[in-house]
Formats: C-alpha cells, sequence, structure tokens
C-alpha cells in the first residue's frame, strides 16, 4: 500500500469542476448513509451526473416479500448524511496493489467484479471517509477526485430525489439494483433555484400534458413504445404535416410514400445490418426470404433514384418522406413520446453532384433554421460530428465532407462544437441542438453525409462530359421525429400552444341553455373557415365551462349570450386571461382575425 495521501489534488477547481466534486463527494456520504442505515447492503457505483449524483445499491432482501426501501426512507437517508458531513470527515486517497484492493473488498461483489477487469498496469486507488480521530468510517473502490473534507459540503444544499431500478452495467441479464438519485449545490439558494426548476419541468411533463389535453396514450400491454394519437394529437399531426408539405413544396422538394417492409438484402447492401443490426427487429420470413420492418427510409428512396438512368441536369434531386420506422430500444430507455420504437421521420435525401454539395448543405442548414424559427425555437446550436472508429470510406472523402458542413455552419454564423466520433458509420454529420423554453437543449435537426450507399448500391448518374460517375448523398431530418418533436414542442409550450398548431383553437360558449342554437350556429361559421371549433353545450355552470376550457388550454372562448345573438357577435376571452383589443366582434371578423393567424404561423395570442 503506498503512502496516504489526502485529497489535495484540486485546490482550485472551475465552479462546473467544483460542482462535480461536491455532487461526486455526496454521493459517497449517501452510500455510507446508506450502509449505515440497512446493513448488508452491497455498493455498485455513485457517479455524480449533471444537476446531482445517484449510486446503486443491492439491498438484502426482505422476508415479506417488501420493497427493502421506499420513498418514504429517505429522509431518514438525509438526516443520517447530515450527521456524516457535520462531523467533518477528511476524503483520504490510498493507492493498493491489486490483491490489496481485492482483500479489502472480498464482501463487494460489483467493486470486486470493476477492480478485477482493471489493466494490470492500472494504479487501483480507493477512497477513505475519515472522522476527526483518524478512524475509518467508509471506504470506496473510486479514481476520484473528491473535496478534500466534508466541511465543504454544504448540509443544507443537497437534497435525495428519487428511487429508481437500474441493471448492472445497464445489462438485462444482470442483477436488477435500487438507484437512489440526489441533487447537490453550493449553497441552499442554487439547490432553491434547482427544486423551483423542476417543478416548472413537472408542470410541462408532456407525458402528463399529453394525458390532461388528451394528445395520446401507450398501451404497453398492446405494444411498449408505440404511440397511440388521439383526435386532439391526430388534429395536432394534420396541422404540423400540411405546413411541413406546403413548405418543402416551396423549397424544391418532392415527396415519396415508401413501404413498410423489404427484402433485407437492402439492408445488408447499405451496411445497417453489419452496423446497426442491435436497433433492427428480427426479420419475418415471407415466401422462404427474409423481409426487415424498415428502420430508416433511405434505401428505399435510393431504389427509386435507382428507377433509371439519371442525367446531371436532373441533379439534385431532393426527396421528403414523412416515414414511419421502427427500431428496437431498450424497455428500460423508452420514454413517452422521447424515446419510442416506431416513430415518424421528417426523412430526405438529396442526391446531387460532387460540385452541388457545398449548396445543397448550406441550402439544408438555411431551411432547417427557417422552420426551427417557425416554432419559436432561436437558440441554436450546431455539433459537428466527426468519423467513428467503425466507418466505411477513404479518409479524403470524410475530410471534404466535413469542411463542407464546417462551411455551411460558419456562413449561417452559428456557433458549433466539435463532436469527435460522433458520426455515423458511413459519413460526418451537422447536430442542430435547440434549447426551450425552460433553457434545456435538445438534438433535432441531423445533417448527415453519405459517400457510403451511393458506391454500396452502385448509384449512378450521366455527367455532362457522357460519363457515369457516383452522385453524392445527404441525409437530413429536420424536426427529427415527429414523436419527439411533439414532445419538445408540448414542454417547450407547457402545452399552451399558438392557435396555428393548438388542436382546439377555439370554444363557444353559450351563458345558459337558451343560446346553444346560436352557439351552434357560431361553431358552424368558423368550421366553414377550416378553425378548429368546439361548442361547450353541457349543462355546466359558465364559470365552470370556462374554467374547463383554460385547463384544455384553448386559445380563445367565445361566450354568447342576449346581446351577442341580437348583434351577430361574440365576446372574447383568451386562455392568457389578458383582455382582448377588441372583446366583441362580429363572428366573421373574429373568423378572419384567427385565419390570419393561422396562415402566418402567428406564435402569439
Amino acid at each position: 500500500m503506498s503512502d496516504v495521501k489526502k485529497n489535495q489534488e484540486q485546490t482550485k477547481p472551475e465552479a462546473g469542476q467544483r460542482l462535480a466534486l461536491i455532487r461526486h463527494s455526496v454521493s459517497h456520504v449517501m452510500a455510507q448513509a446508506v450502509t449505515r442505515l440497512f446493513p448488508g447492503t452491497k455498493v455498485a457505483i455513485g457517479p455524480s451526473i449533471e444537476n446531482g449524483f445517484y449510486y446503486d445499491f443491492q439491498f438484502p432482501p426482505l422476508p415479506d416479500g417488501k420493497a427493502p426501501i421506499t420513498a418514504g426512507d429517505l429522509p431518514a437517508i438525509e438526516a443520517e448524511m447530515k450527521k456524516i458531513i457535520d462531523s467533518k470527515q477528511d476524503f483520504v486517497q490510498l493507492e493498493l496493489s491489486r490483491d490489496e484492493a481485492l482483500k479489502r473488498f472480498v464482501d463487494e461483489p460489483f467493486k470486486t467484479e470493476l477492480i478485477n477487469e482493471l489493466p494490470a498496469d492500472e494504479v487501483i486507488t480507493i477512497y477513505e471517509n475519515r472522522d476527526a480521530g483518524g478512524a475509518v468510517q467508509w471506504a470506496d473502490f473510486c479514481r476520484g477526485p473528491h473535496v478534500a473534507n466534508t466541511r465543504e459540503i454544504n448540509s443544507a444544499a443537497f437534497k435525495l430525489m428519487s428511487i429508481a431500478g437500474a441493471y448492472w452495467r445497464g445489462d438485462e441479464k444482470r442483477d436488477m439494483l435500487t438507484r437512489l438519485y440526489g441533487t447537490a449545490w453550493e449553497n441552499p439558494k442554487d439547490l432553491k433555484a434547482h427544486l423551483a426548476f423542476l417543478e416548472e419541468v413537472e408542470k410541462r411533463d408532456h407525458r402528463r400534458l399529453g394525458k390532461e389535453m388528451d394528445l395520446y396514450s401507450i398501451h404497453e400491454d398492446a405494444g411498449a413504445g408505440l404511440i397511440y394519437w388521439h383526435p386532439n394529437g391526430g388534429r395536432m399531426r394534420v396541422a404540423v404535416e400540411n405546413f411541413w408539405r406546403t413548405l418543402h413544396y416551396r423549397n424544391g422538394y418532392e415527396i415519396l410514400y415508401t413501404p413498410h417492409i423489404g427484402k433485407s438484402w437492402l439492408w445488408e447492401t447499405s451496411g445497417h445490418l453489419g452496423f446497426y443490426k442491435g436497433n433492427m427487429y428480427s426479420p419475418m420470413e415471407i415466401d422462404n426470404q427474409d423481409y426487415i420492418i424498415k428502420p430508416m427510409n433511405c434505401p428505399f428512396h435510393i431504389m427509386i433514384y435507382k428507377n433509371k438512368q439519371r442525367s446531371y441536369r436532373e441533379l439534385p434531386l431532393r426527396w421528403a418522406e414523412l416515414g414511419t420506422v421502427y427500431r428496437y430500444e431498450r424497455s428500460g430507455v423508452l420514454h413517452g413520446l422521447l424515446r419510442v420504437r416506431g416513430f415518424t421521420q421528417d426523412d430526405a435525401h438529396i442526391f446531387c453532384t460532387p460540385e452541388q454539395m457545398d449548396g445543397e448543405i448550406q441550402e439544408v442548414l438555411r431551411f432547417s433554421l427557417q422552420l426551427w424559427k417557425v416554432f419559436g425555437f432561436t437558440d441554436i446550436k450546431a455539433y459537428l460530428a466527426t468519423r467513428p472508429a467503425e466507418s466505411v470510406g477513404e479518409q479524403f472523402r470524410w475530410d471534404n465532407a466535413l469542411e463542407s458542413l464546417r462551411k455551411a455552419v460558419t456562413a449561417e454564423g452559428l456557433n458549433y462544437e466539435i463532436d469527435e466520433g460522433g458520426g455515423a458509420f458511413y459519413g460526418p454529420k451537422i447536430d442542430l441542438k435547440i434549447k426551450d423554453a425552460l433553457g434545456r437543449e435538445w438534438q433535432m435537426t441531423t445533417i448527415q453525409f453519405d459517400f457510403n450507399e451511393p458506391e454500396r448500391f452502385d448509384m449512378t448518374f450521366v455527367d455532362a462530359d457522357g460519363q457515369h460517375k457516383r452522385p453524392y448523398m445527404i441525409h437530413r431530418a429536420l424536426l427529427g421525429s415527429l414523436e419527439r418533436f411533439f414532445g419538445v414542442l408540448i414542454e417547450h409550450f407547457g402545452g399552451a400552444f399558438p392557435v396555428w398548431i393548438a388542436p382546439e383553437q377555439i370554444a363557444v360558449i353559450p351563458v345558459a341553455e337558451g343560446f346553444n342554437e346560436y352557439a351552434k350556429k357560431v361553431a358552424a361559421e368558423l368550421k366553414a373557415r377550416d378553425l378548429r371549433v368546439t361548442a361547450e353545450l353541457d349543462d355546466s355552470r359558465l364559470n365552470a365551462k370556462i374554467r374547463n376550457c383554460q385547463n384544455r388550454k384553448i386559445p380563445y372562448m367565445l361566450v354568447v349570450g342576449e346581446r351577442e345573438a341580437n348583434e351577430g357577435t361574440v365576446s372574447i376571452r383568451r386562455r392568457d386571461g389578458k383582455q382582448p383589443d377588441s372583446p366583441a366582434m362580429k363572428v366573421a371578423e373574429f373568423a378572419d382575425y384567427v385565419v390570419k393567424k393561422v396562415d402566418t404561423q402567428d406564435l402569439e395570442l
């Protein structure tokens, strides 16, 4: 065993590093508290993560089959953690030989597995928590680093958040462990701000709002990760998809429709079976041949390209499809609309000459930024993803393609970072990440260069010199998948969508039953203008109807009674409670007002 060293390696860490040190140290404190309160518990790993930390445990089973730990135990663990922090324990690093480390953790199976996997020449470090008298209170096999002493942890600036299940090392065939999540900050003010942020995140959770607004559902008994769009969600999709098609036609695209299954040779040829097989569903046998449900659309678009010999005069070809694809995701990572197994990509492929490549990539990027602006997203950052370890193609092609992507990003004035090794196996790409109303970053748009598939599928065009040459191919998805896009959109707007997207745009509310017929007449007139309208004709009281419509986040509520019926008008209430400039309008005048909002994709009421 080497000399004992106090953990003084990071005397002046940067702010982000300081928080990571605190969070990693608090995870050790939590593990120490848990093993005190629950004797016999085995520990796994406990890293710092964004905004907090977690630790995985294997609790001894209870004889009656009850859960060994519940959310009700978290306050007691927090109290024990505060005792440990207040005892001012040192974090002390030791360097051990492999045999010493294995002996030290002989009763910890998860630690011994990790130790045994280390290279023979790697230095093994552990961290001991020692009290003021130097007695060891707890120890963990860990690379560190940590704060020097628990006095650097503010006992009023952390909180345990939740309990979840987690497979050991993410492997569904291994032990199911119990994961405790927490958050930790430098001071109580930052903790309070973070908890307020989480409260707002919870209010905007697309799974909760999706249910409240009757947008979609998921039926685990019928198939995990598959989305059932309800009428309200369907209305939103139609509005967005119609706008998407219109914008694509304006930008020189044609719309394709392709099958949902194809013979396996398509993905053998493309290379996806070799690089992507783990995310593809198993083949099905049809007429003694293997068919695969499609995980992506590109081989089908290539088949259309190869339907005839192409000339340089036809290029570029810009072909887009709202294509539904199916990819296997482990059940543990499925998450509402954001991580699913069946989704519709706003997919497109551009086939162009080498000389057209730079211009086409710049045009795709411009188009993408135009689209995101319409939906109210303007804080966008680009990531240039470079060649991964497992890839195909000559290096000079990768270099040229990456430079084209870089020029496009620079031309649009976007901030960007390099994502080393983040490209697909067949080419580099641009990923665009947007920030929502809460400042969270979401990866959405992908612009992907491909010089693999034109070669593998023997794609050609006849150039001006009469020679057969390879086209260049660009994959792109602007919104990404519609499912994930709507998940982000719901949370960005908190369900209070701009009127052009809202599933219910207008509610007509009679003040009493005697005015139901006029309410029906108003609703019919507005529907004739292709507006999404409901007439609230149940026997609820007026205030209850208004409250219900506000909860459904309907942009406009039109209250009608005797005066409105006599004058052919409507009295307007907005969902945000603000009084409109003209609180009473003729029905046709109001229809014109809303139709203009819809036609211009206005984000304001």
